[in-house]
């Protein structure tokens, strides 16, 4: 199916996910099913708004569907947390007009960005009839309903950012530790075999080293190490490290965390890496601060942002400021939950279906849910080339 075909009215551009044909009974193309067709969607007539314009309500209503969902955003919250929530909120809404408005009924909700509201309202949705609950965005919220029990329990597509999921709770957003696995495989796919992890303290570093361990031994590479290392002395001692407990590595990670790679990268330049021999894998993460000379040469693996494209000129055009990725995330989770709703009903929202090894196609790219939460993404290999990431290989994973 192709993204950009003639449609009724305006050309269109839409979101395509795919389920297995054994589970839609739609006609197979390639091995899946396409469930939406986006050539019979109608762009949004092109209402004017803006994340940060006007006081947000507690509750909103959309759509008229039999399949009832409940998000939940931090549409009052201040800062950054308000604007991405507002920023989702808008999202959604042209999901909605573009998919859902015929198959959902969906209610939004405000977590004003505070987690303990966040899982109220969570708990709510899950124990009202729910059938899918979007949200939250608050991390220590997403862990909470993480340990809920109960088999009845709806899933639940969490927004925040480095969740890990947890069964039936699924982690929707690209996360370092996922970052930095596909990196590394990307460059175990090409015959480097034995790897350095220095990974920032914090909460986060386990997730990576387990997840970077992972992805090697796929390939029959090892993690040799892993140093973490601290932001008061820009990763010195760490860097120090590294050259006692290990001898020729293949390719060095640098997960970074919240704080910039570049003390760290300064570091490792100081002692000739990136070589000849040795290649430096970096995250997603580095791509949050100004491109550096130090990031020259260093391999990433990350989300297209041409994927982007079939819905960043209309969502401009309807709200008067561009799309980002966490636009793009929210959109993506509506649309996903109207095409399930769409191909298999309100009550196909299944671990077999939601866990479907094929997986599903939207804005960022492709991705499946994997049974412990976390989720896999098909994303591009890139190599830091003159100050912009240059695509080396279409995708580091082959599902």
């Amino acid at each position: 199916m192709e993204a950009g075909r003639q449609g009724r009215g305006p050309r269109t551009w839409a979101i395509a996910f795919a389920l297995a044909m054994t589970l839609s009974g739609c006609q197979s193309k390639g091995g899946v099913s396409e469930v939406l067709d986006p050539a019979a969607i109608t762009a949004p007539a092109g209402q004017k708004g803006a994340a940060g314009a006007g006081p947000a309500q507690a509750t909103q209503s959309l759509g008229t569907g039999s399949t009832k969902i409940t998000m939940l955003l931090p549409l009052s919250a201040p800062g950054t947390a308000g604007e991405n929530g507002r920023k989702m909120l808008d999202a959604a809404k042209l999901a909605m007009t573009d998919i859902g408005n015929g198959l959902l009924s969906l209610t939004i909700e405000d977590t004003k960005g505070d987690s303990a509201q966040a899982s109220k309202l969570a708990v709510s949705a899950i124990t009202t009839g729910s059938k899918v609950v979007i949200g939250p965005t608050e991390l220590s919220a997403a862990q909470h309903i993480a340990t809920l029990s109960g088999s009845k329990r709806p899933p639940v597509l969490a927004l925040a950012d480095n969740f890990a999921g947890g069964a039936g709770v699924y982690a929707v957003l690209l996360s370092e530790a996922d970052s930095a696995a596909a990196g590394a495989a990307g460059l175990a796919a090409k015959g480097s075999k034995k790897f350095v992890l220095l990974v920032a303290e914090g909460s986060n570093a386990s997730a990576v080293e387990k997840r970077v361990a992972n992805s090697l031994s796929i390939y029959g590479a090892t993690l040799a190490v892993t140093v973490p290392y601290s932001a008061s002395d820009g990763g010195a001692k760490a860097v120090d490290e590294m050259g006692s407990l290990v001898d020729a590595p293949d390719a060095v990670i640098v997960a970074n965390g919240d704080g910039s790679p570049s003390p760290i990268l300064a570091a490792l330049k100081s002692k000739g890496i990136p070589g000849k021999a040795i290649s430096v894998v970096g995250t997603n993460r580095w791509l949050e601060h100004p491109m550096d000379p130090l990031f020259e040469g260093a391999y990433i693996a990350t989300l297209d942002s041409r994927e982007t494209g079939p819905i960043a000129d209309r969502f401009r055009t309807t709200y008067n400021y561009p799309a980002d990725v966490n636009v793009a995330y929210a959109y993506d989770m509506v649309a996903l939950t109207a095409g399930i709703a769409s191909a298999v009903g309100p009550d196909g929202f299944s671990k077999k279906v939601l866990e479907n090894p094929s997986g599903f196609r939207g804005s960022t790219g492709l991705f499946r849910f994997r049974a412990d939460g976390s989720s896999e993404r098909s994303m591009p290999f890139y190599q830091i080339q003159k100050g912009a990431l240059k695509q080396v290989a279409k995708s580091t994973s082959g599902f």
